[in-house]
């Protein structure tokens, strides 16, 4: 049967899209139809599976390593993507890290330019290759992922990258203006407690987790879907009223 749903077709470049949040993602493009460039730094295996997997439903996909922060690999993978596809519809902005959790008193510089390079410089970088193979189209759209802890400050531990994402959300904003004229949507989603995942799994202990969970009024951790779902929404043509909007995901921890 024929997908006939507005993301069929559509090319589409996701950032660390083959772990955790990112391949739900990923995933979820594929069976929207979508053709996919799947960005990986450790996960060649689950980027090489969703590879076939696309490719197993009649759809283009393709597997690109790089580090992020390195601006030629940036520019690198953006290049491929397009040589790939022969243009680019969607950039999903998912590369992100907490690092490891450090107080104030503890912090460096080499660990505060770390964190702000892995999840900011490397969007700006990204962002800034794909805008104008973007602009080409008469309707295109970047997703960025920040965090409840840009909007909350996250829990102890987490200054550089509670900041950085705090940084995303002012970034998608400015974003939305520059680009707009060129038919370009921009905007975020700012996920809380998505369990499942890496991320939480490495800095996030069971009892934290516990104590979380029982403040969230619908009495349940989100999951990678969950996520998945919002960024389909927000990167479909559906929806091509918002831009500048940061789509909260939390089960109502916080609310505006």
């Amino acid at each position: 049967m024929k997908n006939n749903n507005k993301l069929t077709g559509k090319n589409v470049l996701i950032t660390a899209g083959a772990q955790g949040i990112g391949e739900s993602i990923t995933r979820h493009f594929i069976n929207s139809g979508a053709n996919v460039a799947i960005h990986y730094f450790s996960s060649a295996d689950t980027a090489n599976q969703l590879v076939e997997y696309a490719t197993s439903k009649g759809q283009k996909a393709v597997a690109i390593s790089g580090d992020l922060t390195d601006e030629a690999d940036a520019n690198a993978m953006v290049e491929k993507t397009t040589k790939e596809f022969g243009g680019l519809d969607i950039l999903i902005n998912n590369a992100g890290s907490l690092v490891a959790r450090k107080m104030l008193s503890e912090m460096d510089a080499g660990f505060w330019h770390k964190v702000m390079d892995i999840n900011l410089t490397s969007m700006m970088f990204v962002t800034r290759a794909a805008a104008p193979y973007l602009a080409k189209n008469d309707n295109s759209s970047i997703v960025n992922l920040a965090s409840l802890a840009g909007r909350k400050g996250g829990h102890p531990g987490s200054l550089a990258y509670s900041t950085s994402k705090g940084a995303i959300l002012t970034f998608t904003r400015a974003l939305s203006a520059e680009l707009g004229p060129q038919g370009t949507r921009v905007n975020a989603v700012a996920p809380g407690l998505i369990l499942g995942t890496s991320f939480h799994n490495t800095h996030t202990s069971k009892e934290s987790a516990a104590t979380t969970t029982a403040g969230i009024p619908i009495q349940r951790a989100g999951n990678a879907a969950d996520v998945a779902r919002a960024v389909l929404f927000l990167a479909s043509e559906y929806d091509g009223f918002i831009t500048g909007a940061t789509l909260d995901i939390n089960g109502g921890v916080y609310n505006m």
